[in-house]
């Protein structure tokens, strides 16, 4: 069964059991899914790589408005619970990343490979190499901060 498909499944029940988070979540990505399948150059044949794509852009985007909404403190929690829940929800759907420890080991192990260790000018390098080999595997914010915590 195709992502969309799922999404769909999921509205209908959502909106069965009267579950306003669910609905109003799965509605707001079915609306980007639909402007990036109407962009140039969209294949039909990828489609659950576009709709994994928006899931993952939307999580990201809401992920960085939870640490806004927790700024405002008291006023801006019920925000924050409720893209938690987006955040969390959407999960199911994103791809499984390595985790901070396994990205560090990986990192290590390429900084050795390239014999760069201690300098700071082959972040872009280091980074790049590990984007080109293991891009679906790694968050590309978190090996970014890892090489330069790493070879600073």
């Amino acid at each position: 069964m195709s992502i969309a498909t799922e999404l769909a499944a999921e509205l209908k029940d959502a909106m069965l059991k009267k579950d306003a988070r669910r609905r109003d979540v799965i509605r707001q990505v079915q609306t980007e899914i639909t402007v990036a399948r109407s962009a140039p150059g969209y294949d039909e044949s990828k489609d659950d790589a576009v709709v994994q794509g928006v899931i993952e852009s939307y999580s990201k985007r809401m992920q960085k408005s939870v640490a806004e909404y927790e700024g405002y403190g008291e006023r801006g929690a019920d925000m924050a619970d409720k893209l938690k829940f987006e955040v969390r929800y959407l999960s199911q759907w994103m791809p499984q990343r390595l985790d901070e420890a396994a990205t560090r080991a990986l990192i290590e192990s390429k900084i050795a490979e390239l014999g760069v260790a201690g300098d700071e000018k082959s972040a872009g390098r280091v980074t790049g190499t590990i984007m080109k080999d293991h891009k679906d595997e790694v968050d590309g914010a978190l090996v970014n901060r890892l090489v330069r915590e790493l070879l600073a």
